[in-house]
């Protein structure tokens, strides 16, 4: 196929023309709301994260205070806890969804695809279960 640019007439890569393969997906609403997900949760997560580090970090003695103590400290307060749970359910539903766009983009088969994204679920459900597990039921006396 050509096409004309600036009176000139210039062939059109096959590839970029007609994709390999038609992305599969389940309406484009899904896709439309997924891509808004992306936008609105990576500005919270700068915000999550940078109030994160600036207290861990910055505030009343910095690194030096970090250790054991510092996070059973900060534990007790259920601020703190929904804080951190916020930061790590939206860390991996952002990098989940940023992962399912590669799978998608990348897999040339279904089966591939399909198991790839099993894989991705899985994974992801595994560690925001633990990570939440871990966070309410932290427990700061260790004998």
């Amino acid at each position: 196929m050509s096409a004309p640019i600036l009176g000139k007439s210039y062939d059109i890569p096959a590839s970029l023309d007609a994709p390999r393969a038609p992305r599969r997906t389940a309406g484009n609403n899904f896709e439309k709301y997924a891509w808004l997900f992306m936008r609105f949760s990576g500005l919270l997560l700068i915000v999550l994260v940078f109030g994160h580090l600036f207290i861990g970090l910055m505030v009343d003695g910095g690194v030096k205070r970090l250790n054991f103590a510092f996070v059973a400290g900060k534990w007790a307060n259920p601020f703190w806890q929904l804080w951190d749970l916020a930061m790590l359910w939206l860390a991996q539903l952002h990098g989940g969804n940023g992962l399912r766009t590669v799978i998608d983009d990348y897999s040339r088969k279904d089966s591939t695809r399909f198991w790839l994204k099993t894989l991705l679920a899985v994974s992801m459900i595994l560690i925001m279960g633990v990570g939440s597990y871990v966070i309410f039921t932290f427990d700061p006396n260790i004998s």
